[in-house]
């Protein structure tokens, strides 16, 4: 999902997921406490999200900042009639809210919410609810994919923060109450490191974060450790 500078939206291990994007007026200080997990459980407010179209816009708010619609139509190649109205959407269910802007006249601005948005575990999703869930996943993956790989594109010889991308791959063997506990760990190292614009220094950058861990599938160590146990 879409996340602000000092945001947090994740996929908890039993299925809950906002960066999807979640999405402050000011973001809360280094001090504030953790925002509240919040469940994304009315299936009116999934599928509001999982708009393609709306997940462009959320992405770029995260991105770039605050925007107005006429500039998401010319960064999206939309007409303005059409992000006015996915705006609207967003901002009803809670994604989008309308910020000072640095225009003039009657000019809109608008900006990303931030929150710890989850979405249901997959246990209590029904079949339209998994549906939509999975059109919502495949919209963000890609995203982020895609993105992630137009900034290594862009990325020059001299840019210092080409040589900054943290990337990991790594294992562990975790009970399912533990892998819950680690993502609550993740998302407590993250709000730890969220701050307001007032305190954020020179030269620091929005920096996107995505988390994704899963069992290994069937025929890996573990299988074959029990067979071994077994036999």
């Amino acid at each position: 999902m879409v996340h602000h500078q000092g945001t947090s939206e994740g996929r908890a291990p039993d299925g809950a997921a906002e960066t999807a994007p979640a999405i402050e007026a000011s973001a809360p200080g280094a001090g504030d406490a953790a925002p509240v997990a919040e469940e994304l459980n009315d299936l009116r407010v999934l599928k509001a999200l999982a708009q393609p179209r709306r997940q462009q816009m959320l992405q770029h708010l995260t991105v770039h900042g605050p925007a107005t619609s006429a500039t998401l139509a010319r960064a999206l190649g939309l007409n303005t009639g059409a992000t006015s109205y996915h705006l609207r959407e967003l901002a009803r269910y809670g994604f989008v809210e309308e910020t000072d802007g640095t225009g003039h006249g009657r000019e809109r601005w608008w900006r990303a919410v931030p929150g710890d948005r989850r979405f249901p575990p997959r246990s209590r999703q029904n079949a339209e609810t998994r549906l939509v869930m999975g059109e919502l996943n495949h919209l963000s993956y890609a995203a982020d994919l895609e993105l992630f790989e137009q900034l290594q594109r862009e990325s020059g010889d001299a840019d210092e923060w080409a040589d900054a991308y943290p990337y990991s791959r790594g294992t562990m063997r975790l009970t399912v109450a533990e892998l819950r506990a680690f993502f609550e760990e993740y998302i407590a190292l993250l709000n730890r490191h969220k701050r307001s614009d007032a305190e954020t220094p020179p030269g620091a950058r929005t920096v996107l974060t995505r988390f994704l861990a899963f069992p290994a599938p069937s025929g890996t160590p573990d299988d074959n450790r029990r067979e071994n146990e077994t036999s």
